[in-house]
């Protein structure tokens, strides 16, 4: 990479840096700690992978038409595969803002708290404040770890709806109906697959959210 390039991508990171920190010290002004904000971004991430589930499963239900396809407007019926396929591409999008968005709070809680254990003069609130940390990013990491594992199992549902909806694009006839029906299997298996680990990856959200709750 060059030079040139390295040092503008680090002025974008410290600019980023600079931007959240003030973002979340306007907000603890204003009565709304890091912790807050947390959960909030928490459960917006559990909603949109709720979301991107029902709108992956919708995605299949057209592919499935598509491939059971008997006569009628090909074209029509390519425009609301093509639909689904933006949709699903827009919110596997969103998927990954979300859990940036969350990383990026956790990354300023957790190293303030860290920061704060130092103030304490009383070893005993110290110590107990040290091992919720300690807990919370355990748990932290467990549903950080889910919502990446469920996030992987997007790009390969989509690579293929984004082959077949291209392919079927250019190709409005029977024959490409013949080719999305030999890949329906593998769609079938790799949104399985992805509405499973969606689901612990809300469950973990839940469970997350309920900790934080009663700290």
């Amino acid at each position: 990479m060059p030079k040139f390039l390295r040092l503008f991508l680090c002025c974008l990171l410290l600019a980023a840096t600079a931007c959240s920190k003030v973002y979340y010290s306007g907000l603890e002004k204003i009565g709304i700690p890091k912790r807050d904000v947390m959960v909030h971004r928490v459960e917006k991430a559990r909603d949109t992978q709720e979301e991107t589930k029902q709108q992956f499963k919708s995605a299949l239900e057209q592919f499935t038409f598509v491939t059971n396809f008997k006569g009628g407007d090909l074209e029509a019926t390519y425009n609301k595969l093509n639909g689904e396929y933006e949709a699903s591409v827009s919110k596997a999008a969103e998927v990954n803002k979300r859990i940036a968005d969350i990383e990026d709070v956790s990354a300023a809680l957790f190293s303030e708290w860290e920061t704060e254990l130092s103030q304490y003069s009383n070893p005993s609130l110290r110590r107990d404040s040290q091992q919720k940390l300690t807990a919370t990013k355990a748990q932290y990491q467990q549903l950080i770890t889910a919502m990446r594992k469920a996030e992987t199992k997007i790009e390969p549902v989509l690579s293929v709806f984004r082959d077949q909806v291209l392919y079927l694009k250019h190709n409005l006839n029977a024959q490409a109906i013949a080719s999305l029906k030999g890949q329906l299997d593998s769609v079938k298996s790799d949104v399985s697959a992805l509405v499973v680990e969606m689901e612990k990856s809300i469950n973990e959200a839940d469970a997350f959210i309920k900790t934080m709750e009663k700290q």
